[in-house]
């Protein structure tokens, strides 16, 4: 779909109820729950589950209900254990669902609406602002400085210029499109429409969460070893039970022929059941829940118990920096001024910022302000007379302020055309660009300030 069917009046509702009858809804795919008794017969169904249940009927059969009963005990336990861990895990999940931006606004029956996300349908004109996340997949209509964060889907830090959806143009070979919004993303700058083009699972947000839950479950090393386990112990069983049952048959011929075979099986079981190691699975289980217990200490949730022995197991981890290992989030960690002292630069780095900052880099010179004990209260209770917005020509962006009849201008940009409206001498500007050097090889954002007349 492309933009050659763009209405700028939007959908009518009659348009928009007839395609949601087509497409659906603009949601993912939801899970299926598992109920608790499938849950439970999960459980169960592991070996050693298996072992301590099998372990207490014998227990019954053999006339010791006390044991018996305590096997159950342990497996009931162990069964909560677990399904408590996922169900403590699943409400975190679902919570974090909630998160994402529930409404949108629209153009539907030529005037602006703000609608749920989930009533979105294909061919809806969506306008975005910073701060926007970005609910569907869609062609730019229109874009006015546009800045997108697509780090959730491609693992890039920096942001992505939006260019508006030409026709005439040749089709981009790149799979991320510079003229094309992706669901997930976050607008870190400008605004702009967007004619949606794909909704819920056909998105590429949705496919990801589609491909992971078509995702087999294959077994994990702790369950193959003790799968392993339970046959020996099974095999060595059954051996010790045909060996001693063997020899207690013909170890009593003064009894009747039916009173050796019941001896000779009890006697069988009662060394068979020595043999099995029926309280393994109750520690194990509490040690994994203990190791999940401290990930979730450490932010990190465990959804199923044997995942955390298969952490453990991990040799070698491969993982996307940005934002797995690293928070993506930028950090000041050095200053240089020409003139002046660092509360100025500090104050005029803050006024060159948004109000509402929503760009990682004027995030991070807020919080950098926050530091040297200049909070955006003080920053900002002055009378802002003019805002011109960064655009790729200019390569900059200020805020002109007023304060008492004293007016102040902040810009911040490339250094390079910083430069250009600084009124330096050849020897000043050769020390900023010596300083640019040795910043440019560092590898941290560092801030730079020099005087404009």
């Amino acid at each position: 779909m492309t933009n050659q069917k763009t209405n700028p009046k939007g959908l009518s509702s009659n348009e928009a109820k007839e395609l949601q009858a087509k497409f659906g809804k603009n949601e993912l795919t939801p899970q299926k729950k598992e109920s608790f008794i499938k849950k439970v017969f999960h459980i169960i169904s592991e070996p050693m589950f298996l072992l301590l249940i099998i372990a207490a009927v014998i227990y019954f059969i053999l006339g010791e209900p006390r044991d018996g009963a305590i096997m159950l005990i342990f497996v009931i336990g162990i069964i909560s254990i677990d399904v408590i861990q996922e169900w403590k895990t699943d409400k975190t999940l679902s919570a974090l669902k909630d998160l994402s931006a529930p409404h949108v606004t629209v153009i539907r029956d030529d005037k602006e609406q703000l609608i749920d996300s989930r009533d979105l349908v294909p061919n809806d004109m969506m306008l975005i602002a910073e701060g926007v996340k970005i609910p569907a997949d869609g062609y730019v209509v229109k874009a006015n400085d546009l800045c997108v964060d697509e780090s959730s889907l491609t693992g890039e830090a920096l942001g992505v210029w939006k260019v508006t959806s030409e026709p005439s143009e040749p089709i981009e070979t790149d799979y991320w499109k510079k003229d094309y919004c992706y669901a997930g993303t976050l607008v870190t700058q400008g605004n702009g429409i967007i004619q949606v083009n794909k909704i819920g699972v056909d998105t590429e947000y949705g496919k990801i969460g589609k491909n992971v839950a078509k995702a087999p479950e294959s077994t994990t090393p702790l369950q193959s070893q003790t799968g392993k386990l339970v046959k020996l112990c099974a095999g060595i069983a059954a051996v010790l039970f045909a060996a001693v049952g063997a020899f207690t048959f013909f170890n009593i011929p003064d009894h009747s022929f039916g009173s050796r075979i019941v001896e000779s099986i009890l006697s069988g079981i009662t060394l068979a059941m020595a043999m099995i190691p029926e309280e393994f699975p109750v520690i194990l289980t509490v040690f994994l829940s203990m190791g999940a217990w401290r990930l979730a200490k450490k932010q990190s949730l465990v959804r199923k118990l044997p995942s955390v022995e298969t952490l453990g197991a991990v040799s070698v981890l491969c993982v996307d920096k940005t934002g797995t290992i690293t928070m993506n989030q930028m950090t000041v960690e050095d200053t240089w001024m020409q003139n002046g002292t660092h509360d100025h630069l500090c104050e005029i780095m803050g006024l060159a910022c948004e109000t509402d900052a929503y760009d990682p880099m004027e995030k991070a010179m807020l919080a950098y302000c926050e530091t040297c004990s200049i909070t955006e209260e003080s920053l900002f209770d002055k009378n802002l007379v003019a805002e011109y917005s960064f655009t790729n020509e200019a390569k900059m962006m200020g805020h002109v302020w007023e304060n008492n009849g004293t007016i102040t201008v902040a810009a911040k940009g490339s250094p390079e055309r910083i430069l250009t409206i600084c009124n330096l001498t050849p020897d000043e500007k050769k020390q900023v660009e010596k300083k640019l050097i040795n910043f440019q090889n560092k590898d941290f954002v560092s801030l730079l300030s020099v005087r404009c007349r």
